[in-house]
């Protein structure tokens, strides 16, 4: 919207955190507290303005993006003062949006109400409804007009048993909010500038303070300590667990389910308990993820199964593969249609044709593989000669004993078998059995057995 611009207040340090990372920061379900809101503001805001102050080099590091303008906030004087740094870079005539870096799953549906309600009346408060209002403060109204807010020390016994409290989320016309904010006075206990204190001089000044109720508790939680961070990682995995059964998959216990990016899953996908998922990871029908596997940055395809203690980070696995258990797959590499990863196999960096079979023990790194080859126990690709990576190319139909090392760069021709065993540092030719127990031999006239 070209008329909304986005305060953030962002310069806390939360002591509380125990952490030499600023609070906004602190991780949840795989981004900053501080990215989950940029991300909510950026869809709605032309201007974004980002309020730092602790640590403010580590967040412009961490939080890289030409969009945001970064204001500094050098003295903590409170939320009002935050406001005022930025408000001197905006102009007359917008609405400003103002947000919370430590408040991370504020909704879009919130937002856009919020600010339609200030777009009619150039001044709107989200609020929202507690069971327990214990240390908020509270919405005083009069006529069901919002009159202030009293803080719960200040409040009578009558007040204390409100149950709408503040959330600090608001928008206001950028010239209101100039005037009032220059109101503000700081003779308080803490020397600070409260921005909940416009709320009352704009009530004394005739204005109405259009209010937004906000659905659910957690999109307005604040983050002050570790317990609350892991109380809405739980919330909001708990929140996704329930829209991804709603949209098909099956969680065999969604308490036990964590999704710390972006998922997207085709019909009659399973996930078994304990299985995370980080980055970008689609899967595509009838997919299986058994227990304990971790998926990052992974695109899994039709009819694929992904046995327990499995994990699969940076790779793509072509349908009806069968990985695992206890296997891992390394970035940039490729699973064919219907190959086998067995039992504590390790690829890195690899393709590995459709129908080749991986079965156990192994490890294969920097290697092309072809279509149809067997990779006996034990086998591993001797990539790295203390200096340089070199690859490994395996061509269709291959047959590789159990036992034997792939000496990189190397050729093993099509239809070859290394018997088990071997250390193969030459070419092997297509077509012939080549053996290294004593010396490397290739035998010309040598008939590959055929299965009985």
């Amino acid at each position: 919207m070209k008329n909304i611009n986005a305060i953030i207040l962002a310069a806390g340090k939360g002591a509380r955190m125990r952490s030499d990372k600023p609070k906004v920061l602190q991780v949840l379900s795989g981004k900053t507290l501080l990215e989950y809101v940029i991300d909510s503001a950026h869809k709605l805001c032309a201007k974004m303005y980002v309020v730092y102050g602790f640590g403010g080099e580590k967040v412009q590091q961490t939080i890289k993006s030409d969009w945001i303008n970064w204001v500094e906030q050098a003295e903590q004087l409170g939320t009002g003062h935050a406001v005022m740094q930025a408000l001197g870079q905006i102009e007359d005539g917008v609405i400003c949006l103002i947000l919370y870096g430590d408040v991370p799953l504020i909704t879009q549906k919130s937002l856009q109400k919020l600010i339609a309600e200030a777009q009619k009346n150039s001044a709107a408060l989200l609020t929202i409804d507690l069971e327990n209002p214990t240390g908020y403060g509270r919405i005083v109204r009069q006529n069901g007009q919002i009159k202030g807010i009293v803080e719960e020390q200040d409040a009578s016994d009558e007040q204390r048993a409100i149950c709408e409290v503040n959330t600090g989320i608001m928008a206001f016309d950028s010239s209101l909010l100039r005037r009032y904010l220059k109101a503000l006075d700081n003779d308080t206990a803490q020397g600070e500038f409260y921005l909940t204190d416009i709320i009352a001089i704009a009530v004394a000044d005739g204005k109405e303070v259009a209010s937004v109720v906000a659905e659910d508790e957690m999109e307005v939680a604040g983050v002050n300590d570790k317990e609350q961070l892991a109380g809405l990682e739980r919330a909001l995995q708990k929140k996704q667990a329930k829209q991804f059964m709603q949209d098909g998959l099956t969680l065999k216990d969604p308490s036990r389910f964590d999704c710390r990016g972006n998922f997207s899953f085709g019909k009659d996908c399973i996930c078994d308990i304990n299985v995370l998922i980080e980055g970008e990871v689609s899967l595509g029908n009838n997919t299986l993820i058994a227990p304990n596997c971790i998926l990052k940055n992974a695109k899994i395809g039709n009819n694929v199964v992904i046995l327990a203690n499995t994990i699969i980070d940076g790779a793509t696995i072509d349908s009806g593969a069968t990985i695992g258990p206890f296997a891992r797959i390394r970035p940039e590499t490729d699973i064919g249609a219907n190959a086998k990863i067995g039992n504590f196999v390790e690829v890195k960096k690899s393709v590995i044709g459709a129908n080749s079979k991986i079965s156990h023990l192994s490890y294969v790194g920097d290697t092309v593989m072809g279509k149809g080859v067997n990779i006996g126990a034990g086998v591993i690709t001797c990539n790295y000669d203390g200096a340089n990576k070199h690859q490994t190319n395996i061509e269709d139909g291959a047959f590789v004993g159990s036992g034997s090392q792939l000496i990189a760069p190397v050729v093993v021709g099509k239809n070859a078998t290394i018997g088990a065993g071997s250390t193969i540092s030459k070419n092997a030719p297509a077509e012939q059995l080549t053996l290294s127990r004593s010396k490397q031999t290739s035998l010309k006239n040598w008939n590959k057995p055929s299965k009985k």
